[in-house]
Formats: structure tokens, C-alpha cells, sequence
């Protein structure tokens, strides 16, 4: 089997909720996504999107993407999409980092090998040990009062995992949680995690920490820098979760040994992928850190492949997921797969198990072999 096209296509995801508010001022209402189709010489199609959250989330934004698959798509024609591992070795050779280039077309292998196989991604990734899975779903930057409004709202939906997004002025972070808090009003079910994105310095993270001293809240990402991460840990009688720092399987073993975080979120753009999130999945699990699967924005594909890394994932190790599908009003797949209750599972189907509506997306490029 052979590469014999790379097709490249552009589509806007709008927030569901209005505005996607985050610390320092970053807010949007729409993403600009990129939807990847290798096409093989047997006529096989797999399908990978990679939506970033803007250009200040993480050093790569969509523009940046397009111009990396078009240096990238050329030299991957004729190749074996069967063979991932291969398909990052030439890509690797052509560019290094763009690992959220690198992730969608990774998906797209990935979705080939399990519709040629005629299994799920979920099978192929070592078999499904979660029949549905706990969704989490991101609570906007707002006062107090709106965020536990939209936080009743969504456990009306069946929602019980909020990560609410904080990372500006401390006390006014701490009012915010507190308010939530109060809301869920000592629910068991209920999971908060205060995520500053970064967003804090170690100063501001140490006085968010303490003022939110005795609150049934984890910590994630309260500054950028793994070693500013670490000095605030210090501080804190919270758990603490990490995520935009967490690249490498170096980072992993800082995360445990150094950080002392219990838990990571995996983003699959973030990583280059599900090749490389599995090694990363599989590798925090030996070291009994609890994973959470998702990735930096994204629609019914990138909540497919999602699903089937959760669905794999050791039932004691799974935290979170999210289904962006869930956070968005564009579904090019027919809006699958589709939460219920407040709970995901994998599509049963080969590959991710969806069927693209490739009328819902704006053609920009084929690479193909030269005539």
C-alpha cells in the first residue's frame, strides 16, 4: 500500500458557548481548522484535523501548519501509511518540532491502518478497557457568579468535571473557584480543576494556591515553565496536574520526580499525534500518573481519535476527556461520536469509525505524484 495523495482542507469551529475565554486576555469565538485526507493507491481514505488555540496557546498557529504540510505532504507520496513509524521518520528528516503538523497527519495514518485491518483504532491500540468514559468540559474566564452558571448548566447536561479556566489576578482567581465550588455544592461526581494555562507567575501562583487553601480543587498549569511549575509545587497542599510543559517522555519523568504532579493531560497536537500519546499514555501509566486525553481544540475528528485513546487507557490511570465535538456547532462527521449524559465511548467502526462530509470543507491543496 501506497501514499499516492495528501489532500489538505480548511473549515471555522465556533464555540457553542458564546466566547472561550483564558488568563491574559486570550479569547475567541471561532477556530480556524485544518482537516488532513491521505488517499492510498488501493483507494483507502484516512482522515486527521489539528485546530490550535490561536497562535498564543502553544508556538504554532494555522498558518504555520499549512506551510509545514506543504513542505511535508510532498515527500510522504508513495510511501507506506501502514508504516507510522516511518512516516515520522520522513518527517522528522524534513522539519523539526511541528508536532501539530506532524499530528494530523499521523491520525490519518492511523485511521488508514484500521480501516485496512477492519478494526477500531481502540482495538489496534491494545483493546477497549473503557466501555464510556467521564467528559470534562472547560468553564470560560468570568466572574464569579457567570462561571457557576455555566457549571449548573452543564451538570444539567450530565456534566461532572469542570476545569475552570483562571490565571489573571489571584483573589479574583480564588473567588472564582470558591463560587464553583459552592455550586456543586459537595457533590461526590463532581471534579474541579482550576487551570491557569500558564498564565500565572510563580508569585501569583504561590498567593492563588494559598487562597485557595481547603478547597476540593486540583491545580493545573499555574505557569508556563516546568521549573516555575516545580518551585510552586512547593507551595501548595493542592494537586497539582500539568500540561502545556509536558512534551517529551524527559518532561514525564520531571512531572512525577521533580513536579510531584499527579495527573497529565496528553493533547495529541501537542505530541505529534496518537503514536507518540500512546508511548507517552503508556509510559505514565507504569508510573501511576492519572492521564487525561484531549487535545488543543478540534471537532468530530479529533474527538474520535480522542475516544479511542480513552477508551484504551487503564480504567485506574483515566482522568478526563474531552469531546470538543461537545464545545463546537460544526460537526463534518455527522456530529460522532456523540456524548451521552455527560459520558463518551470510541465508535465501534475501522479506523476512528466516522464518515466525513467533505461538502462542509473548503479545498486547499492535493499533493500528489508528479505525472
Amino acid at each position: 500500500m501506497k501514499i499516492s495523495a495528501i489532500d489538505v482542507f480548511g473549515y471555522d469551529l465556533s464555540y457553542a458557548h458564546g466566547e472561550y475565554v483564558m488568563s491574559g486576555g486570550r479569547a475567541a469565538t471561532s477556530q480556524s481548522a485544518t482537516a488532513v485526507r491521505i488517499t492510498t493507491d488501493d483507494g483507502l481514505e484516512g482522515w486527521g484535523e489539528v485546530v490550535p488555540l490561536g497562535g498564543t496557546y502553544l508556538p504554532t498557529f494555522t498558518g504555520a501548519i499549512r506551510a509545514a504540510i506543504a513542505e511535508i505532504a510532498p515527500a510522504l507520496i508513495g510511501a507506506d501509511p501502514q508504516n507510522i513509524s516511518s512516516l515520522h521518520t520522513i518527517m522528522d528528516g524534513i522539519l523539526l518540532g511541528q508536532e501539530a503538523t506532524k499530528s494530523a497527519i499521523d491520525i490519518a495514518a492511523w485511521d488508514i491502518l484500521g480501516k485496512s485491518a477492519g478494526l477500531p483504532l481502540s482495538t489496534l491500540m491494545g483493546g477497549v478497557l473503557n466501555e464510556d468514559f467521564p467528559l470534562y468540559e472547560a468553564v470560560p474566564l468570568d466572574s464569579p457568579e457567570a462561571m457557576a452558571a455555566f457549571v449548573r448548566a452543564r451538570m444539567d447536561a450530565g456534566i461532572r468535571r469542570f476545569q475552570l479556566k483562571v490565571g489573571n489576578l489571584p483573589l479574583e482567581d480564588a473567588a472564582r473557584t470558591r463560587a464553583v465550588i459552592e455550586t456543586v455544592d459537595d457533590d461526590d461526581d463532581v471534579i474541579v480543576i482550576a487551570d491557569s494555562n500558564g498564565g500565572w507567575d510563580v508569585a501569583d501562583a504561590v498567593q492563588a494556591a494559598h487562597a485557595m487553601h481547603g478547597l476540593p480543587v486540583y491545580i493545573e498549569q499555574p505557569c508556563r515553565s516546568m521549573a516555575d511549575n516545580i518551585i510552586v509545587q512547593r507551595s501548595m497542599s493542592q494537586p497539582l496536574i500539568l500540561d502545556e510543559c509536558v512534551v517529551t517522555l524527559d518532561d514525564l519523568y520531571a512531572v512525577k520526580y521533580e513536579a510531584r504532579a499527579v495527573a497529565i493531560n496528553i493533547k495529541l497536537s501537542r505530541v505529534g499525534g496518537l503514536t507518540n500519546a500512546i508511548r507517552i499514555r503508556d509510559a505514565a501509566q507504569s508510573l501511576g500518573l492519572k492521564t487525561s486525553m484531549e487535545d488543543t481544540w478540534g471537532g468530530d475528528l479529533t474527538s474520535a481519535a480522542v475516544s479511542h485513546l480513552a477508551a484504551s487507557t487503564q480504567p485506574q490511570s483515566l482522568f478526563n476527556v474531552s469531546f470538543f465535538n461537545d464545545w463546537t456547532n460544526e460537526h463534518i462527521a455527522g456530529y460522532q461520536p456523540r456524548s451521552v449524559n455527560g459520558r463518551g465511548s470510541a465508535p465501534a467502526g475501522p479506523g476512528l469509525g466516522v464518515t466525513v462530509d467533505t461538502s462542509q470543507l473548503t479545498h486547499l491543496a492535493t499533493y500528489r505524484a508528479a505525472a
